[in-house]
């Protein structure tokens, strides 16, 4: 309210003396001017209450915008959003002088917000390698303890991939990762949700992460909330962006959308696919029929990797152990590769039995 206050004062103040020297001018009686400056007075005592109200929502607003804006940003912003205005300056001034025309002032007006709108826009976006390259990292982009070495910054369906317990078992997560709390509140929403399949995974992610830890895994949950973004992979991209974190993910829209911010993104479904086995169509495996599959005569298995294959004409081998199969063809899927296959001939058998001797 002091601040309302105050401004509505100095706009009671501006408005008497426009409103007495409007009285002034018209000449319409020696009270004139006074009854100018009362209309003046009591217009802008409304008018400013409003527009004070109004600056000091738009200023609350922007403090909470900002207020989670890493230093870096904000100085890089401001140097450079200043610098821009003062190039605009620079090259409208000249003109002023020369033309001296209200079109002249109006360019150059536009001339040097659209200058200092450009240098803003860069430092919010550049700011980090701003800092870095004049040496201020230190003062003006201090890295948390979580933000260090080479930690992975997940969402939710990242963590709800089987991808991360694999990397994290086999020492390929040195850096550790990094799941933002909303990404935590988002999975265990995800547990009770009304689809089986969804929440099974929900439940497995969870689970998975507390496995990390016990193989001690470094995974830190960020405590950035982001309440000024409603959207969840807008959210985790600002994160990303605040602590120069990589995005580990399995959704092909958070991989655009962190190319659009100039971000670096790991698309996990690709390093799996990237990791699968190479099934060539011809080749020979062995695998324990386990079930039926959709089509008729269908049977399904699992490999030790846990990539299923689907055999053809096999449903009467199911749980009769380890069965020969040669493969058909091979197609990537969210889980991990789908082999199809048909039941090994008997030369097929001879042949695989001959090679693994050898």
């Amino acid at each position: 309210m002091l601040f309302v206050e105050g401004f509505r004062l100095l706009f009671v103040l501006a408005g008497a003396v426009t409103g007495y020297e409007v009285g002034d001018h018209m000449h319409s009686g020696p009270h004139a001017p006074l009854i100018g400056m009362l209309f003046g007075a009591a217009i802008s005592y409304v008018v400013g209450g409003v527009a004070g109200r109004l600056l000091d929502k738009g200023l609350q607003q922007a403090v909470f915008l900002l207020r989670n804006t890493p230093p870096g940003e904000i100085f890089a912003s401001s140097i450079i959003s200043t610098s821009g205005m003062l190039l605009g300056m620079v090259i409208g001034l000249p003109l002023l002088v020369i033309l001296r025309s209200g079109v002249t002032l109006l360019i150059t007006a536009a001339l040097v917000w659209i200058l200092a709108s450009l240098g803003w826009r860069i430092g919010s976006v550049k700011g980090r390698q701003i800092v870095a390259a004049a040496g201020l990292s230190r003062i003006l982009s201090p890295q948390t303890v979580a933000a260090q070495g080479d930690a992975l910054l997940v969402d939710s369906s990242a963590v709800m991939d089987r991808l991360l317990l694999i990397l994290g078992r086999s020492g390929l997560l040195p850096g550790g990762l990094v799941i933002p709390r909303f990404v935590v509140d988002h999975l265990r929403s995800l547990v009770e949700a009304p689809d089986p399949v969804v929440s099974r995974r929900a439940r497995r992610g969870l689970e998975s992460v507390d496995a990390l830890r016990e193989m001690n895994v470094p995974v830190h949950v960020a405590p950035d909330e982001v309440p000024e973004i409603d959207d969840l992979d807008a959210k985790l991209l600002t994160v990303a962006r605040r602590t120069g974190l990589r995005v580990g993910t399995c959704s092909t829209a958070v991989v655009d959308a962190a190319n659009r911010w100039d971000l670096i993104a790991v698309d996990l479904r690709t390093v799996a696919t990237g990791l699968a086995p190479d099934h060539l169509p011809g080749e020979r495996l062995t695998v324990e029929l386990v079930k039926e599959g959709r089509q008729p005569r269908q049977a399904v298995g699992y490999l030790a990797d846990g990539d299923m294959v689907v055999v053809n004409d096999a449903t009467h081998l199911i749980d009769a152990g380890m069965v020969g199969v040669t493969v058909l063809s091979t197609r990537p899927t969210s889980q991990g590769i789908m082999v199809f296959a048909k039941l090994a001939s008997g030369r097929d058998l001879l042949d695989h039995e001959i090679s693994g001797h050898l």
